[in-house]
Parts: C-alpha cells; sequence; structure tokens
C-alpha cells in the first residue's frame, strides 16, 4: 500500500504587518515536535521574510487583500509557499552597503535548500521555499 501524504497546512493572513507575528507561530506551532529544533528558526526566519515581503510588494493595498501560507513535507524537505495576489515577480539583487533593505531573498538564498517564483493559475505569484531535513531528527 502506499504511504497516504499528509495533508499540507494552509494559512491565510489579512495583507497586514501584524500577520507576520501570527504566520510565524502558525508554521512553528504546525512542525513535528522532533523537527522543531532543527527547521524551526529557519522557517521561522523564511516565513518572517517572505510574508513582509507579500505584504510591502506583493499587495495591492485592498483592505480585503490576503496573503497564504501553505505548508507540506515531501522528498525530504519541508516546503513553504507564500502566495500574494500580485503578479510581479520577486528579484535577488545585490544592495548598496548602506541599503537598509533589500536583503530579504539573500537570506531567503542563503538558508534554503531550494527556492524558486512561480505565477498562480488564477492570480496571484508564489514563492516556495525548501529546507532539507532527515526523518527522526
Amino acid at each position: 500500500m502506499p504511504e497516504i501524504p499528509l495533508v499540507p497546512a494552509r494559512w491565510c493572513f489579512p495583507a497586514h504587518p501584524t500577520s507576520v507575528r501570527r504566520a510565524r507561530h502558525a508554521v512553528a506551532e504546525s512542525l513535528p515536535h522532533v523537527l522543531r529544533p532543527h527547521l524551526g528558526d529557519d522557517l521561522g526566519l523564511l516565513t518572517s521574510e517572505l510574508l513582509t515581503n507579500a505584504i510591502r510588494h506583493g499587495a495591492c493595498g485592498e483592505d480585503g487583500d490576503l496573503v497564504e501560507l501553505v505548508m507540506w513535507p515531501a522528498d525530504g524537505h519541508y516546503w513553504l509557499a507564500v502566495s500574494d495576489p500580485s503578479t510581479g515577480k520577486p528579484q535577488l539583487v545585490c544592495p548598496d552597503t548602506d541599503s537598509e533593505s533589500c536583503r530579504g531573498l539573500i537570506l531567503v538564498e542563503s538558508i534554503a535548500s531550494a527556492w524558486t517564483v512561480r505565477p498562480r493559475p488564477t492570480r496571484g505569484t508564489s514563492v516556495i521555499v525548501g529546507l532539507s531535513f532527515h526523518q527522526g531528527g
């Protein structure tokens, strides 16, 4: 019999800065206890960076704007997709040394095992990141 996959965890949050803390907490709580010491900090940082970018750059500024998070395990990775209504594609840039922003995707690049940007089938964009893990910690 094939192994039955886990149902992905899914959340929708208002496109507001207060959602970042709530999203980080939701992701941490849904991670299996045995993996929290190994993946918790990195997943928390990735969640914060990607959700902040989605709110700042991907939301249209309408009151009903939502950002979506989906997290699931597959192929030795925990995958996190952060989606917003924008059709823009985030790009990795090298900021000036004096710049106080534009470092989020540099952090994603250095922490994630893999990452990509994909258009959504109907509207919006998803940034998908993966962190590798070993079964049993």
